[in-house]
Protein backbone atom coordinates (compact mmCIF):
# COMPACT_ATOMS: atom_id res chain seq x y z
CA UNK A 1 0.00 0.00 0.00
CA UNK A 2 1.33 3.39 -0.88
CA UNK A 3 1.48 6.34 1.20
CA UNK A 4 -1.07 7.61 -0.90
CA UNK A 5 -3.38 4.88 0.03
CA UNK A 6 -2.56 5.02 3.57
CA UNK A 7 -3.30 8.72 3.04
CA UNK A 8 -6.47 8.46 1.76
CA UNK A 9 -8.13 5.51 4.03
CA UNK A 10 -6.48 7.73 6.89
CA UNK A 11 -9.05 10.63 5.09
CA UNK A 12 -11.85 8.21 4.94
CA UNK A 13 -11.99 7.12 8.68
CA UNK A 14 -13.25 10.97 9.17
CA UNK A 15 -15.32 11.86 6.43
CA UNK A 16 -18.33 11.87 7.50
CA UNK A 17 -17.11 13.62 10.65
CA UNK A 18 -16.11 16.12 8.40
CA UNK A 19 -19.28 16.41 6.25
CA UNK A 20 -21.45 16.54 9.67
CA UNK A 21 -19.20 19.54 10.22
CA UNK A 22 -19.35 21.12 7.40
CA UNK A 23 -22.70 20.51 6.58
CA UNK A 24 -23.73 22.07 9.97
CA UNK A 25 -22.00 25.03 8.93
CA UNK A 26 -22.85 25.47 5.47
CA UNK A 27 -26.38 24.02 5.81
CA UNK A 28 -25.98 22.53 2.12
CA UNK A 29 -24.73 19.21 1.30
CA UNK A 30 -23.41 20.26 -2.00
CA UNK A 31 -21.39 22.78 -0.24
CA UNK A 32 -20.35 20.21 2.28
CA UNK A 33 -19.19 17.87 0.08
CA UNK A 34 -17.17 20.92 -1.79
CA UNK A 35 -15.26 21.76 1.70
CA UNK A 36 -14.62 17.90 2.33
CA UNK A 37 -13.10 17.66 -0.95
CA UNK A 38 -10.91 20.70 -0.54
CA UNK A 39 -9.28 19.69 2.93
CA UNK A 40 -8.81 16.61 0.61
CA UNK A 41 -6.93 18.89 -0.78
CA UNK A 42 -4.92 20.49 1.48
CA UNK A 43 -4.46 17.15 3.26
CA UNK A 44 -2.16 15.84 0.35
CA UNK A 45 -0.48 18.84 -0.55
CA UNK A 46 0.49 19.13 2.94
CA UNK A 47 3.32 17.72 5.42
CA UNK A 48 1.23 15.93 8.00
CA UNK A 49 4.11 14.15 9.91
CA UNK A 50 4.23 16.07 12.90
CA UNK A 51 0.26 16.36 12.91
CA UNK A 52 -0.69 14.26 16.33
CA UNK A 53 -4.36 14.48 15.81
CA UNK A 54 -5.66 14.31 12.22
CA UNK A 55 -8.98 14.48 13.03
CA UNK A 56 -8.44 17.49 14.54
CA UNK A 57 -6.36 19.28 11.78
CA UNK A 58 -8.71 18.50 9.23
CA UNK A 59 -11.98 19.82 11.22
CA UNK A 60 -9.85 23.19 11.50
CA UNK A 61 -9.27 23.07 7.46
CA UNK A 62 -12.96 22.42 6.97
CA UNK A 63 -14.12 24.99 9.43
CA UNK A 64 -12.00 27.67 7.70
CA UNK A 65 -13.10 26.59 4.13
CA UNK A 66 -16.85 26.64 5.28
CA UNK A 67 -16.22 30.30 7.09
CA UNK A 68 -14.60 31.46 3.68
CA UNK A 69 -17.93 30.25 1.92
CA UNK A 70 -20.40 31.76 4.21
CA UNK A 71 -18.53 34.83 4.05
CA UNK A 72 -18.77 34.36 0.31
CA UNK A 73 -22.22 33.39 0.02
CA UNK A 74 -22.83 36.64 2.58
CA UNK A 75 -21.33 39.46 0.47
CA UNK A 76 -23.06 37.81 -2.67
CA UNK A 77 -26.33 37.25 -0.65
CA UNK A 78 -26.84 33.54 -1.76
CA UNK A 79 -28.42 31.04 0.00
CA UNK A 80 -28.18 26.90 -0.35
CA UNK A 81 -31.19 25.92 -1.91
CA UNK A 82 -32.55 22.40 -3.42
CA UNK A 83 -30.69 20.54 -1.10
CA UNK A 84 -31.51 16.52 0.69
CA UNK A 85 -31.02 15.82 4.12
CA UNK A 86 -27.58 14.19 4.59
CA UNK A 87 -27.64 11.26 6.25
CA UNK A 88 -24.69 10.04 7.00
CA UNK A 89 -23.38 13.64 8.28
CA UNK A 90 -26.40 13.63 10.78
CA UNK A 91 -25.69 10.34 12.07
CA UNK A 92 -22.00 11.72 12.56
CA UNK A 93 -23.20 14.65 14.69
CA UNK A 94 -25.97 12.62 16.54
CA UNK A 95 -23.78 9.65 18.09
CA UNK A 96 -20.66 11.33 18.91
CA UNK A 97 -18.97 13.71 16.05
CA UNK A 98 -16.59 14.85 18.52
CA UNK A 99 -15.05 11.74 19.74
CA UNK A 100 -14.85 10.60 15.94
CA UNK A 101 -12.18 13.90 15.94
CA UNK A 102 -10.41 12.81 19.28
CA UNK A 103 -12.15 15.72 20.89
CA UNK A 104 -13.30 15.52 24.52
CA UNK A 105 -16.42 16.49 25.57
CA UNK A 106 -18.21 19.68 26.17
CA UNK A 107 -17.16 20.93 29.94
CA UNK A 108 -19.81 20.75 32.46
CA UNK A 109 -20.67 24.53 32.80
CA UNK A 110 -24.35 24.59 31.67
CA UNK A 111 -23.62 27.63 29.90
CA UNK A 112 -21.10 25.02 27.76
CA UNK A 113 -23.03 22.15 27.04
CA UNK A 114 -24.27 21.44 23.36
CA UNK A 115 -27.37 22.68 23.26
CA UNK A 116 -28.89 20.81 20.31
CA UNK A 117 -31.14 18.11 20.70
CA UNK A 118 -33.09 15.85 18.93
CA UNK A 119 -36.67 17.78 19.60
CA UNK A 120 -34.63 20.81 17.97
CA UNK A 121 -34.03 18.79 14.97
CA UNK A 122 -34.91 19.88 11.19
CA UNK A 123 -35.86 23.67 12.45
CA UNK A 124 -32.11 24.11 13.85
CA UNK A 125 -30.86 25.00 10.01
CA UNK A 126 -33.73 27.72 9.71
CA UNK A 127 -32.47 29.03 13.01
CA UNK A 128 -28.68 28.96 11.60
CA UNK A 129 -29.45 30.80 8.71
CA UNK A 130 -30.15 34.21 10.76
CA UNK A 131 -26.62 33.85 12.28
CA UNK A 132 -23.71 35.92 11.49
CA UNK A 133 -21.00 33.42 9.82
CA UNK A 134 -18.62 34.14 13.16
CA UNK A 135 -21.86 33.41 14.92
CA UNK A 136 -22.54 30.22 13.06
CA UNK A 137 -18.92 28.93 13.35
CA UNK A 138 -18.36 29.38 16.93
CA UNK A 139 -22.15 27.77 18.23
CA UNK A 140 -21.25 24.87 15.72
CA UNK A 141 -17.64 24.09 16.73
CA UNK A 142 -17.64 24.40 20.36
CA UNK A 143 -21.43 23.27 20.67
CA UNK A 144 -22.01 20.83 18.75
CA UNK A 145 -18.66 19.47 18.07
CA UNK A 146 -16.72 20.17 21.25
CA UNK A 147 -13.86 22.17 19.59
CA UNK A 148 -12.28 24.16 22.90
CA UNK A 149 -12.88 28.02 22.44
CA UNK A 150 -9.37 28.49 22.15
CA UNK A 151 -8.84 26.74 18.83
CA UNK A 152 -12.35 27.91 17.46
CA UNK A 153 -10.79 31.55 18.26
CA UNK A 154 -7.81 30.41 15.71
CA UNK A 155 -10.16 29.70 13.11
CA UNK A 156 -11.70 32.72 13.33
CA UNK A 157 -8.89 34.83 14.13
CA UNK A 158 -10.25 36.17 17.30
CA UNK A 159 -9.25 36.83 20.86
CA UNK A 160 -10.97 33.72 22.79
CA UNK A 161 -13.28 36.18 25.00
CA UNK A 162 -14.78 37.45 21.82
CA UNK A 163 -15.03 33.98 20.44
CA UNK A 164 -17.16 32.83 23.66
CA UNK A 165 -19.67 36.13 23.22
CA UNK A 166 -20.39 35.31 19.46
CA UNK A 167 -21.05 31.77 20.66
CA UNK A 168 -22.95 32.88 23.93
CA UNK A 169 -25.01 34.80 21.18
CA UNK A 170 -25.95 32.10 18.87
CA UNK A 171 -26.94 30.26 21.71
CA UNK A 172 -29.37 32.87 23.12
CA UNK A 173 -30.94 32.88 19.28
CA UNK A 174 -31.17 28.94 19.45
CA UNK A 175 -32.57 28.42 22.92
CA UNK A 176 -34.93 30.89 21.72
CA UNK A 177 -36.28 29.41 18.57
CA UNK A 178 -37.62 25.84 18.85
CA UNK A 179 -40.62 25.40 21.20
CA UNK A 180 -43.00 22.80 22.25
CA UNK A 181 -46.12 24.37 20.44
CA UNK A 182 -43.52 24.86 17.26
CA UNK A 183 -42.61 21.37 17.50
CA UNK A 184 -46.38 20.28 17.60
CA UNK A 185 -47.28 22.99 14.57
CA UNK A 186 -44.41 21.66 13.06
CA UNK A 187 -45.46 17.70 13.35
CA UNK A 188 -49.29 18.85 12.46
CA UNK A 189 -47.68 20.58 8.62
CA UNK A 190 -45.64 17.65 7.84
CA UNK A 191 -48.26 14.96 8.34
CA UNK A 192 -50.63 17.07 5.87
CA UNK A 193 -48.25 17.90 3.72
CA UNK A 194 -46.78 14.54 3.38
CA UNK A 195 -50.38 13.32 2.90
CA UNK A 196 -51.37 15.68 0.09
CA UNK A 197 -47.81 15.04 -1.04
CA UNK A 198 -49.23 11.12 -1.86
CA UNK A 199 -52.56 11.89 -2.68
CA UNK A 200 -51.32 13.78 -5.65
CA UNK A 201 -48.67 11.37 -6.85
CA UNK A 202 -51.67 8.59 -6.95
CA UNK A 203 -53.99 11.43 -8.44
CA UNK A 204 -56.58 10.44 -5.49
CA UNK A 205 -58.74 13.17 -6.21
CA UNK A 206 -60.96 12.37 -2.83
CA UNK A 207 -58.21 12.18 -0.12
CA UNK A 208 -56.93 15.64 -1.75
CA UNK A 209 -60.59 16.93 -1.26
CA UNK A 210 -60.80 15.95 2.46
CA UNK A 211 -57.32 17.27 2.72
CA UNK A 212 -58.31 20.73 1.28
CA UNK A 213 -60.10 23.24 3.20
CA UNK A 214 -63.61 24.23 1.58
CA UNK A 215 -62.67 27.73 1.01
CA UNK A 216 -58.77 26.92 -0.13
CA UNK A 217 -57.24 29.16 -2.42
CA UNK A 218 -54.02 28.20 -4.48
CA UNK A 219 -52.45 31.09 -5.95
CA UNK A 220 -49.64 30.24 -9.10
CA UNK A 221 -47.50 32.85 -10.19
CA UNK A 222 -46.77 33.11 -14.30
CA UNK A 223 -43.83 30.86 -14.23
CA UNK A 224 -46.24 27.88 -13.18
CA UNK A 225 -48.35 28.35 -15.61
CA UNK A 226 -48.27 27.40 -19.01
CA UNK A 227 -50.18 30.14 -20.12
CA UNK A 228 -47.84 32.48 -18.81
CA UNK A 229 -50.15 34.34 -16.42
CA UNK A 230 -51.10 33.89 -12.65
CA UNK A 231 -53.41 32.17 -11.95
CA UNK A 232 -55.70 31.61 -8.99
CA UNK A 233 -58.21 28.67 -7.67
CA UNK A 234 -60.64 29.10 -5.05
CA UNK A 235 -62.93 25.93 -3.59
CA UNK A 236 -61.43 22.50 -2.74
CA UNK A 237 -62.50 20.94 -6.14
CA UNK A 238 -60.76 23.37 -8.13
CA UNK A 239 -57.53 22.75 -6.28
CA UNK A 240 -57.99 19.12 -6.13
CA UNK A 241 -58.58 18.83 -9.65
CA UNK A 242 -55.06 20.55 -10.41
CA UNK A 243 -53.33 18.40 -7.70
CA UNK A 244 -54.67 15.68 -9.13
CA UNK A 245 -53.39 16.49 -12.92
CA UNK A 246 -49.86 17.20 -11.66
CA UNK A 247 -49.56 13.22 -10.62
CA UNK A 248 -46.40 13.10 -12.94
CA UNK A 249 -44.22 16.26 -11.59
CA UNK A 250 -45.64 15.42 -7.94
CA UNK A 251 -44.24 12.03 -8.25
CA UNK A 252 -40.60 14.05 -8.40
CA UNK A 253 -41.05 16.32 -5.78
CA UNK A 254 -40.21 16.30 -2.24
CA UNK A 255 -41.81 17.61 1.45
CA UNK A 256 -39.29 20.33 2.73
CA UNK A 257 -38.68 23.50 4.76
CA UNK A 258 -39.69 26.57 3.13
CA UNK A 259 -39.20 29.84 5.08
CA UNK A 260 -39.62 27.35 7.96
CA UNK A 261 -42.65 25.69 7.48
CA UNK A 262 -43.44 22.57 5.55
CA UNK A 263 -44.30 22.51 2.08
CA UNK A 264 -43.09 21.04 -1.62
CA UNK A 265 -40.26 21.53 -3.95
CA UNK A 266 -40.18 20.33 -7.24
CA UNK A 267 -35.99 20.12 -8.49
CA UNK A 268 -35.55 17.80 -11.57
CA UNK A 269 -31.91 16.29 -11.61
CA UNK A 270 -31.02 18.84 -8.36
CA UNK A 271 -32.33 21.52 -10.08
CA UNK A 272 -34.79 23.54 -8.38
CA UNK A 273 -38.11 24.48 -10.53
CA UNK A 274 -41.00 24.94 -8.50
CA UNK A 275 -41.84 25.28 -4.91
CA UNK A 276 -45.29 24.66 -2.96
CA UNK A 277 -45.88 27.02 0.41
CA UNK A 278 -48.42 25.24 2.25
CA UNK A 279 -50.64 27.24 4.83
CA UNK A 280 -52.59 24.30 7.25
CA UNK A 281 -55.20 24.79 9.71
CA UNK A 282 -55.40 24.04 13.36
CA UNK A 283 -57.87 21.41 12.01
CA UNK A 284 -55.05 19.84 10.07
CA UNK A 285 -56.47 21.14 6.54
CA UNK A 286 -54.89 22.94 3.98
CA UNK A 287 -56.22 26.39 3.54
CA UNK A 288 -53.60 28.14 0.95
CA UNK A 289 -51.26 26.80 -1.17
CA UNK A 290 -48.78 29.17 -3.14
CA UNK A 291 -47.15 27.72 -6.03
CA UNK A 292 -43.96 29.59 -6.76
CA UNK A 293 -41.50 29.17 -10.04
CA UNK A 294 -40.17 32.94 -10.48
CA UNK A 295 -36.51 32.13 -9.93
CA UNK A 296 -36.18 35.99 -8.11
CA UNK A 297 -38.77 34.44 -5.38
CA UNK A 298 -37.03 31.05 -5.34
CA UNK A 299 -33.61 32.68 -4.58
CA UNK A 300 -35.29 34.73 -1.84
CA UNK A 301 -36.31 31.47 0.23
CA UNK A 302 -34.80 28.75 2.77
CA UNK A 303 -35.29 25.58 1.72
CA UNK A 304 -34.28 22.11 3.17
CA UNK A 305 -35.22 19.35 1.95
CA UNK A 306 -36.58 16.83 4.17
CA UNK A 307 -35.77 13.12 4.71
CA UNK A 308 -38.75 11.38 3.39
Amino acid sequence: MTDTDLLAAAFEEHRDHLRAVAYRLLGSMTDADDAVQDAWLRLTGSDTREVENLGGWLTTVVARVSLNMLRSRRHRNEEPVGDSWPGAAEAAARDGAAAASGRPGPPGDPEDEAVLADSVGLALLVVLDTLTPAERLAFVLHDMFAMPFTEVADVLGRSTDATRQLASRARRRVRGAPSPDHAADFARQREVASAFLAAARGGDFAALVALLDSDVTLTGDAFTVPSGRPALLHGADLVAKGAATASARAEHSQLALVDGAVGIVFAPAGRLQIVLALTVSPERRITAIDVIGDPDRLRRLRLAVLPG
